[in-house]
């Protein structure tokens, strides 16, 4: 099986990643990704690429664990791909932060750890599962012209998180011995058995320890790929909007000067007016805050004027109030100035916050809407995990794990890059009498338009002549078998 020719050909733009054997692999396993409708296991990937005659089963998941070829290349081409292919020429860039949860089963994977699952949890019971933490960063594509009242996150970069519990479980223990005494009384068989479960028990171990790099937290994730992208797009303005946990130190204090920031205030943050002008001479280094500026509950009690806004917009309905002022945030970002904008709800039930903004151009509208975005972030991991997989990946290994579960959200970006520029033309609104208004696709839709396209190709090359009848027949009854 192949994929249509306009998808192979956004495929070789990642040539310069790999070797020419390992991209043969890697248009397999991509093709066995976006055809499969099971989970994507290796071993699946394979049989619906029909590779299972193309090479040894073993070269397959040797491309994730011990190929050598760059995961950073890959996301720094796909990058440039979504900015040349689907944003202007000096269009400003806007991003979105988030991190997510992949739950996993058992002790031997690498990275694993308790994680607060926030899907299952509520305000009155805090639930976590084991499993891979995955912060990513996305380029926001808002309102474009196939989909105009829709936003996509498109992911650009991955990082696993690992808490301080996953890095240092294990560090002391060493494997026990199985005594000689044993090892004479048992069989050839238990003798087998007793060391590959010793084998197991010691990769266990193993992973659990993981690399000697220290700690570091998600926001600290977060910060280290916002620099890699300011490295490679350094002539580009960006626009990052993240929720609180990113909005903190670790990376309003590390932020690119390329790059602008949008994220919300610490309920209970001290934040201050800029530091005032010294006209008199005086002894002593020069104040850098002013006065500790109002909280959230005097500010809003305070005579200022509200401002309402109405917005009706993917992520954001209803009516604002705000306030504005500019001020200091010193805790997280000492002296820089901030565009602080006080929104309280009117009709529904948003709790009364405080947003920021570095570039105090931008007016509260602006800045409540921009940050509304990011909800899109939240729909491309639904859609990686519910279409794509994103959960399902079985490997073990370091190296494996760093690099299978984020094929999910490569191919996610790709092929929403792949329906912007050739597969709309191939778009059809399924008959719903009871969703007779939908005009716009969803990511589910851009998928099975990739899918039908790629089948209908592969078809139209079959011959119809009598003689060739069955192998028509045969692969009609093979796409058949790869939807169960």
């Amino acid at each position: 099986m192949e994929l249509t020719n306009s998808f192979e050909i956004l495929l070789r733009t990642f040539l310069p990643v790999f070797t020419a054997p390992s991209f043969q692999t890697f248009r397999l396993l991509m093709t066995g990704w976006i055809l499969s409708t099971r989970h994507r296991y290796v071993t699946d990937l394979i049989v619906s690429s029909d590779s299972t005659t193309n090479g040894h089963f073993t070269d397959y998941h040797r491309f994730f664990s011990q190929a050598a070829w760059n995961i950073d290349h890959l996301w720094k081409l796909l990058a440039q791909l979504i900015i040349n292919k689907l944003i202007g020429q000096d269009a400003l860039i806007i991003l979105s932060g988030d991190d997510t949860l992949c739950r996993k089963r058992g002790l031997g994977i690498f990275g694993t750890g308790m994680h607060h699952d926030p899907l299952s949890s509520s305000k009155a019971k805090k639930i976590c599962h084991w499993g891979h933490d995955w912060v990513d960063l996305c380029i926001v594509i808002a309102r474009p012209w196939w989909a105009p009242s829709k936003v996509f996150s498109l992911p650009i970069c991955m990082r696993l998180y690992r808490n301080q519990q996953g890095l240092t479980k294990g560090k002391n223990k060493k494997p026990k011995r199985t005594s000689a005494a044993r090892k004479n009384a048992a069989s050839k068989k238990n003798k087998q058995a007793a060391a590959r479960k010793q084998k197991a028990k010691l990769l266990a171990e193993k992973n659990r320890q993981g690399s000697k790099a220290p700690h570091k937290t998600r926001p600290q994730l977060m910060a280290e790929m916002i620099a890699m992208v300011a490295a490679w797009f350094p002539e580009r303005h960006f626009l990052l909007v993240v929720d609180s946990l990113y909005s903190g130190q670790s990376v309003l204090r590390t932020l690119p000067s390329n790059f602008d920031l949008i994220g919300p205030v610490h309920a209970k943050a001290a934040l201050y007016a800029p530091a005032p002008k010294e006209t008199t001479v005086r002894r002593g280094p020069r104040r850098k805050k002013g006065d500790r500026l109002k909280s959230i509950e005097a500010w809003s009690k305070d005579s200022s004027r509200w401002r309402t806004h109405d917005f009706d917009q993917y992520g954001l309905h209803g009516s604002l109030q705000t306030k504005t002022r500019t001020g200091l945030y010193y805790k997280a970002g000492k002296d820089r100035l901030l565009r602080l904008v006080l929104s309280r709800d009117t009709v529904g039930d948003r709790p009364t916050r405080i947003f920021y903004c570095t570039n105090v151009e931008l007016r509260p509208r602006e800045i409540l809407s921009l940050f509304s975005h990011r909800w899109s972030i939240e729909v491309s991991h639904f859609d990686c995990k519910q279409h794509l997989g994103l959960e399902d990946a079985a490997n073990r290994k370091e190296q494996a794990v760093q690099r299978t579960a984020p094929m999910a959200m490569f191919l996610y970006s790709l092929t929403i890059v792949w329906y912007a520029t050739e597969g709309h033309a191939d778009f059809r609104i399924p008959h719903r009498p009871w969703y007779w208004w939908k005009r716009e696709p969803s990511f589910a839709d851009m998928l099975t338009t990739l899918r039908r396209k790629s089948w209908d190709d592969q078809l139209s090359s079959v011959s119809l002549d009598a003689t060739q009848r069955d192998n028509k027949l045969a692969l009609l009854t093979y796409l058949a078998t790869l939807a169960g």
